[in-house]
């Protein structure tokens, strides 16, 4: 039997915990907090969305970093693996649009109590109130750590399951990072993920609170693609965010370009271009008679119609029957790609996953024990590890939380 220690009471962490204390070790579990699982709390708008239930091929093709190093992790832990957890803990989970996977009682609490109840069973010792100070670590084996009191807590297994640095209020402040640092892992460059994103044009907070349903978005490097979707988007004050736009904040990375990344809004995905052209001319042989203004009010909600006029250029007092098929062409092909400027990303703090963190160069994927420090393991949100939205991220974390459970000796 190990004495192992976990830093972090977050999914990975827990997973960890419970599962190297189910293999018989003696478990102490460390969080800073005053309460296991502060982010999971919050994750899905308190809904907690656990898992996705889509076949696991699809669960890699949504993870963006580090793909093939979740070989081994994923297909020891699947999904239905995590679901069946649940479940053996007298929680009822449901599946709603995109597979995405919540408690029936739509209460991220019910999922952190069956995470606390699995611990109870297992004998894990849960302290709360607790702040690793730093690893310790005899030449190239970790022996314990030290807390922030002075403290020494000795064991034979170390587990760092500290999270990112995004919503820092939820105790994710980087500790994880310093950690690997200190004891000579590689590090690359965390970043927000799953954030909005900030836009250049002026007229973008005119629109705040304007939600685009069934559009589709094209993110442009030059003649690259970065990203490409259909979904729901929202205007912001600063910029754009809903759904498709988090998945987006995933996929670029505004700060390695030349020039700033364009994204082209489709307002009308379901219409080809034929198909539309023949829409607009349908509205415009209604309103013969009408200004332009009053002319195009089905085409667009009311928030987006002088966005759209002021960027067509067509005179919103000019009468309909005499806008040339120049004109109605722009409006068609500004209708078609609406252009936003991308000049940032939102910050950590309202960033829901970090993207970056230890390289998983110096972690072993089949156990998630460090390659540099004996008896070290690294999981969940700490790592270079991220998905898109969906599950997908928390999946990631239960899958490596058990890994490096099982995988202590």
């Amino acid at each position: 039997m190990s004495k192992v220690i976990v830093i972090g009471g977050g999914p990975a962490g827990m997973f960890a915990a419970y599962f190297a204390a189910r293999s018989g070790h003696q478990v102490t579990l460390l969080e800073k907090n005053e309460k296991l699982g502060k982010k999971l709390y919050i994750t899905g708008k308190g809904r907690c969305n656990v898992t996705n239930a889509s076949d696991m091929e699809t669960i890699f093709q949504n993870v963006v970093s580090n793909r093939k190093f979740l070989y081994s992790a994923f297909y020891a832990c699947t999904n239905d693996m995590v679901m069946d957890f649940f479940k053996e803990q007298g929680l009822e989970l449901k599946i709603e649009r995109g597979n995405r996977v919540f408690p029936v009682s739509d209460h991220s609490s019910d999922v952190i109590a069956a995470l606390k109840k699995a611990l109870d069973k297992a004998g894990v010792k849960v302290l709360l109130h607790t702040t690793v100070k730093e690893l310790l670590q005899e030449e190239d084996k970790v022996t314990g750590v030290l807390l922030s009191d002075g403290k020494k807590m000795m064991a034979d297994k170390v587990v760092v399951a500290t999270g990112g640095i995004s919503y820092p209020s939820t105790g994710s402040t980087g500790d994880g990072y310093e950690f690997a640092k200190k004891t000579g892992h590689r590090m690359v460059t965390p970043t927000p993920s799953l954030v909005p994103l900030h836009t250049k044009e002026a007229w973008v907070p005119e629109l705040q609170g304007l939600s685009l349903k069934n559009v589709s978005v094209k993110i442009m490097d030059g003649k690259k693609v970065l990203f490409e979707d259909f979904g729901e988007m929202l205007f912001t004050h600063f910029g754009v965010s809903g759904p498709m736009i988090l998945s987006a904040s995933g996929s670029i990375r505004p700060d390695r370009f030349e020039k700033e990344p364009i994204m082209y809004i489709n307002l009308k995905p379901a219409l080809d271009e034929e198909q539309l052209d023949r829409r607009i001319l349908r509205e415009f042989e209604e309103s013969m008679n009408k200004q332009f203004k009053n002319s195009i009010n089905k085409l667009y909600p009311s928030k987006l119609i002088p966005v759209m006029i002021e960027l067509s250029g067509i005179d919103s007092d000019k009468k309909v029957n005499e806008i040339s098929k120049e004109e109605r062409r722009r409006l068609l092909e500004l209708t078609r790609a609406l252009p936003v400027t991308i000049t940032g990303l939102g910050e950590f703090k309202e960033a829901i996953i970090t993207k970056g963190g230890v390289s998983v160069k110096d972690i072993n994927p089949s156990t998630m024990e460090s390659k540099l420090i004996k008896d070290l393991y690294f999981c969940g949100e700490v790592l270079d590890l991220d998905a898109l939205t969906g599950g997908y991220n928390l999946q990631i974390a239960w899958s490596t939380g058990y890994l490096a459970g099982i995988s202590i000796e």
